[in-house]
């Protein structure tokens, strides 16, 4: 576990060098040749993309990409298209009345069973429930009833937004892994409205024992005037704390600094914020037929 973790916070240093722009020329071509890759990703998240395919839209070597592509994002190639195509099929489950297994198919999968399967694993619900869930409370973040999750403790600290952010609401999340998918253990939810304040406390309680990823996810939103739709929750911001290696009664205090989106950025897998109805208006009753697939 611990050398996952040294593992993980080299690849993040060399990310933060490259998002920084600090490292030099070669690592802001390597950066560029990512950036064409994941465009590939997500303009051909439908079809069956290979790793030559998507290496060759970097312009590079399959092998040497790879691990350029790690360096730059934390993760593997495979894993950023896999977390395209849920993350599409998130927004079609709210937008569409597409079936499930149309939209399986939609997105790049030839099984219904294992897009079920990703799906319910990395948003934590299934993708029924995830639609089902679109006029109801957002899901509840309740661990397992097992002894290592009685033992806990809590992460408490900030989250220090850029300059001139305001109107948002952000969500702080303890997870299993680097990546924002799944239900977290624990979360708390903070509305920053006008007063310009850029650091906000948090808290996560009831922690289990073991090692954690804290997340920090940001959505824009207007509150005297918000929109109403789901897919319209993009993320603004993001941040990353140290992995935590929680102990039982321990407090944990975790700085977490924020910054700007970008296309280098896995999409967020998990149920919020889209599932979040707390103080939004009730969403559009009915969903949008999508015309690329009505013209096939």
């Amino acid at each position: 576990m611990q050398a996952t973790s040294k593992k993980y916070g080299r690849r993040r240093r060399a990310h933060n060098r490259v998002h920084l722009g600090d490292g030099g020329p070669v690592e802001e071509m390597c950066r560029v040749a990512v950036e064409r890759a994941i465009t590939t990703m997500w303009d051909r998240y439908s079809e069956p993309l290979s790793m030559d395919d998507i290496a060759g839209a970097a312009l590079l070597s399959k092998f040497y990409f790879s691990r350029v592509f790690r360096s730059v994002t934390g993760t593997s190639p495979g894993r950023f298209l896999s977390t395209i195509r849920l993350s599409r099929a998130k927004s079609l489950l709210l937008e569409t009345s597409l079936s499930v297994t149309e939209i399986a198919y939609k997105v790049g999968y030839n099984s219904l069973g294992t897009f079920t399967t990703r799906f319910t694993r990395s948003v934590g619900v299934s993708p029924t429930r995830f639609r089902a869930l679109l006029h109801g409370d957002r899901p509840s973040f309740s661990p397992p009833e097992t002894d290592a999750y009685r033992r806990s403790g809590a992460v408490h600290g900030t989250v220090v937004l850029p300059p001139g952010s305001t109107e948002l609401r952000v969500y702080v999340g303890a997870f299993g892994s680097p990546i924002v998918e799944g239900m977290p253990v624990s979360c708390d939810i903070l509305d920053c409205p006008t007063d310009g304040c850029r650091v906000r406390e948090y808290r996560l309680g009831s922690v289990p024992v073991g090692e954690w990823y804290v997340r920090a996810v940001a959505v824009a939103v207007r509150w005297a005037d918000v929109d109403p739709r789901p897919w319209a929750r993009n993320p603004r911001f993001v941040g990353a704390g140290e992995p935590v290696v929680m102990r039982d009664g321990q407090n944990v205090e975790l700085r977490i600094p924020m910054r700007a989106v970008d296309l280098t950025d896995l999409p967020i897998l998990m149920a919020l914020p889209e599932l979040d109805n707390r103080f939004f208006p009730e969403p559009v009753p009915t969903v949008r037929w999508d015309p690329e697939f009505a013209s096939h």
